[in-house]
């Protein structure tokens, strides 16, 4: 791995995590990015934990990744993201 390539990257491509649909945290629609998680959570071979937990933690591993980076309207909406996330598994949302 060459010293320009980030270690997040290298986790994408190559870790035993759960198969993503191309482009899905670019939406807009916070309820299409929670939708497109839970379709690849529920149809993966590849995760290791339940179909909620792989796909929170995908999101979760976007944001972190993306950390400075990411402009706020972007944060908002996956943040959102997170909320739809919970309601599509029927999941309370943590205070």
């Amino acid at each position: 791995m060459t010293a320009t390539k980030k270690w997040s990257a290298d986790v994408t491509e190559h870790s035993n995590a759960m198969d993503l649909e191309d482009h899905v945290f670019e939406s807009d629609d916070a309820r299409k990015i929670a939708a497109s998680l839970k379709r690849s959570a529920e149809h993966s071979d590849r995760r290791k934990a339940e179909p909620f937990q792989s796909a929170m933690s995908m999101l979760n591993f976007y944001i972190n990744r993306a950390g400075k980076n990411l402009p706020e309207e972007r944060k908002k909406v996956l943040e959102k993201a997170k909320d739809e996330l919970r309601a599509a598994f029927g999941r309370e949302k943590q205070e």
